[in-house]
């Protein structure tokens, strides 16, 4: 689904990427991790069209995405969250949801008054769990709420790929499990990546795992493998092999 070959960025004579390759199937959850300034959300920020590469191709579903404009990227089927949500605290948890789910919608409909809660919104709200606060303002949910409901407005726009940068920050822990479980729920249906620094969390949810470093990528493989490759207790996890199991 997703195909990255020869990725370069600079700012100012950094190179923040450094000709990465990577490939993500469909149906795919895979967890990105890696110190900071290894280049994770720089590699978001490209796939969605925020940062333009000073070299290298973006592909995804076949579709060339370097030099697409943002929204011309999210109308392929691409959406993304940010490590801080953003979402309308004065509108309620529906219209939110109904907001997000309305940019696939003509015109005239977007003029009309919402009657009723559609089939997709009503979709969405089961899957992040927030079907009895669907009148709440957006406002009072708590931070874990606030993320799903985040994770909910992507749903509601049917992309094909999900990119969440660090969902599960700030979390506490019946929320983390939360998340993991609603990340298992998402990828039966949609490809999804996931930049993440809690190494708990990974270990009980991620499948596949790529991890960066200076910009490019150091090491692939499932759980196990990653965390038990010396380069990477070297450079991410700064402990031992024996403190990594």
């Amino acid at each position: 689904m997703l195909e990255i070959r020869g990725l370069e960025v600079v700012f100012d004579g950094f190179r923040a990427i450094d000709g990465i390759d990577l490939t993500v199937d469909q149906g795919e959850l895979r967890f990105l991790i890696g110190p900071n300034g290894a280049g994770k959300t720089t590699l978001i920020d490209v796939i969605t069209g925020l940062t333009r590469p000073a070299a290298g191709s973006v592909r995804f579903g076949g579709t060339e995405l370097v030099g697409h404009k943002e929204h011309k990227i999210v109308r392929l089927g691409i959406g993304r969250t940010f490590q801080t949500s953003v979402v309308f605290e004065e509108l309620s948890v529906v219209e939110n949801l109904d907001l997000a789910a309305s940019f696939r919608r003509p015109l005239a409909a977007l003029l009309r008054q919402r009657r009723g809660v559609s089939d997709t919104v009503r979709a969405a709200l089961e899957t992040i769990g927030l079907t009895d606060l669907a009148e709440r303002p957006a406002g009072v949910l708590s931070h874990g709420q606030r993320q799903w409901l985040e994770i909910g407005m992507l749903i509601a726009q049917g992309p094909k790929l999900l990119l969440l940068d660090e969902p599960v920050a700030g979390m506490s822990k019946d929320e983390r499990e939360r998340t993991g479980e609603l990340l298992t729920e998402i990828a039966k249906d949609h490809t999804v990546i996931v930049i993440e620094h809690d190494m708990e969390f990974l270990r009980r949810y991620a499948s596949q795992v790529t991890v960066l470093h200076e910009g490019t990528v150091l090491v692939e493989g499932d759980v196990a493998a990653v965390q038990a490759d010396p380069r990477v207790q070297e450079v991410y996890l700064g402990r031992s092999r024996e403190d990594a199991a």
